[in-house]
C-alpha cells in the first residue's frame, strides 16, 4: 500500500490569505471617525491633521471631514530631508 494519495494531492499547496493593502479612501472622499484611509506596511504615508496611525501602521480618521493628500518635505533627526506623502482629514 502506497503512504500518499495519488493524483491531484500536494505537499506545497498552502499559501497566506491576502492582506488587502492600499489606499481605502481617496482624497476628496468624506471619511467618518474611525474610518480606515489607509493599510500599509511601514509609513509610507504620514499621518496629518485628524488622522492616527495604528499598531501596524493603518491610517484612520479621528473627526469628520474630507481626506487630503499633500506631498511635504520633511528633516529627519539626522538633518537629511526626505520627500514625505501627508494624509489629512479636513
Amino acid at each position: 500500500m502506497s503512504k500518499t494519495k495519488s493524483a491531484g494531492s500536494t505537499s506545497l499547496g498552502r499559501d497566506s490569505r491576502p492582506k488587502y493593502l492600499g489606499i481605502k479612501l481617496s482624497g476628496g472622499q468624506k471619511a467618518q471617525p474611525g474610518s480606515i484611509i489607509i493599510r500599509q506596511r511601514g509609513t509610507k504615508f504620514i499621518p496629518g491633521e485628524n488622522v492616527r496611525r495604528g499598531n501596524d501602521d493603518t491610517l484612520y480618521a479621528i473627526k469628520k471631514g474630507i481626506v487630503k493628500f499633500v506631498t511635504k518635505r520633511i528633516k529627519k533627526f539626522d538633518g537629511n530631508r526626505r520627500m514625505a506623502k501627508v494624509v489629512s482629514v479636513e
